[in-house]
């Protein structure tokens, strides 16, 4: 299998026990959906800290609507915390593959509370990677960060070349990659980490102090609120749509190159788009979609501590290796994400 239309043939015809780790949060419930469409069993595990029943009840819906079938049988869902060994242990027993998404985001967040982020992304991410190994699972695959790229400035991001950590966040998810060599080296357990960069799509949250910024101006449009911009807007990132990475998952997964495995990938679309640019493109959808059109208010913010000026990813590696061929660029995954945000704005009220 080297094409993800060939792993997703593969995986409808071929049934395999999967775990996802936060299976309540945005990618989480993500891949459950993907995964249940694909004909595959899911265990699911998490504390709803940051994930919300929901999320899990419309990814089945949604995979059900997909297969015309009731899936319900083939989601078995843990209430556990992987801050703790044994609930990882339970969740692992008897998995083919494991994909690691449960984690403490935000770098705001880490820099107010980095004791709970360090147990959470640390002390979490070494237990479900040792019951992963203990159980024998045929595949780790877990949620990396663009944020273990620090202070290097050079564009675009190249997977071999980072700097120094600019938050607490960013320390775990470079502790969470030194833990794979390790246990790669040490134990002969196979490892693949998927840099995320800036994910967007449906059932991102958009409330909070520490939502990202797509969830965030979208429903702040559509309600009439203001929309906040740290810094001058030139700030810009690589938006990379979730379908993109539910297909970075299920390649890093399935893949059957011995070279491929124990590396880190960048998961993006290689592209830039400064904040002044989204926010334009956001508003035109809106507008586009909205009978009554969206009244624009734009207001400029502090950079915030932490955050770097602009980040854009090299996606070479993860063509050359996995076979990567992103499916959406940042204005085709908007169109998409927005319209279910404007589905669903009642329930994403802010």
């Amino acid at each position: 299998m080297t094409k993800y239309k060939e792993v997703k043939e593969y995986l409808k015809n071929n049934q395999s026990v999967w775990l996802i780790t936060g299976v309540a949060g945005f990618i989480g419930s993500n891949l459950l959906e993907s995964l249940l469409a694909a004909n595959q069993k899911v265990v699911g595990l998490d504390n709803f800290d940051t994930g919300y029943q929901h999320n899990i009840d419309q990814a089945i819906k949604g995979a059900e609507k997909l297969t015309k079938k009731s899936l319900r049988d083939n989601f078995k869902f843990i209430k556990g915390d992987i801050r703790k060994l044994e609930e990882c242990q339970q969740a692992c027993n008897g998995v083919d593959y494991v994909l690691h998404q449960a984690a403490l985001g935000s770098v705001p967040r880490s820099i107010e509370d980095p004791i709970n982020t360090n147990k959470a992304n640390i002390d979490g991410f070494l237990n479900i990677l040792v019951a992963a190994k203990n159980s024998k699972v045929k595949q780790f695959v877990y949620a990396a960060s663009s944020s273990t790229y620090g202070d290097d400035s050079s564009l675009p991001k190249v997977e071999n070349k980072i700097g120094d950590p600019l938050s607490p966040y960013a320390v775990t998810k470079l502790v969470n990659e030194l833990y794979a060599k390790v246990f790669a080296k040490t134990y002969g357990f196979n490892t693949i980490g998927l840099r995320y960069f800036n994910i967007f799509g449906k059932r991102q949250d958009p409330n909070g102090a520490y939502a990202a910024v797509i969830p965030k101006w979208t429903e702040s449009l559509i309600s009439g609120l203001e929309v906040f911009v740290n810094g001058d807007g030139d700030t810009s990132r690589d938006f990379c749509y979730i379908e993109n990475v539910i297909q970075m998952n299920l390649l890093a997964a399935m893949t059957e190159n011995p070279q491929a495995v124990n590396q880190v990938y960048n998961v993006a679309v290689g592209d830039c788009t400064s904040l002044n640019s989204l926010y334009k493109i956001i508003a035109k959808l809106l507008n586009m979609n909205l009978k009554s059109g969206i009244i624009q208010k734009i207001s400029y913010r502090n950079f915030r501590v932490g955050d770097i000026q602009h980040s854009q990813a090299d996606i070479s590696k993860a063509k050359d290796l996995l076979n990567y061929q992103p499916t959406h660029k940042i204005e085709q995954g908007l169109e998409e994400t927005i319209a279910w945000y404007i589905q669903n704005h009642k329930e994403n009220a802010i």
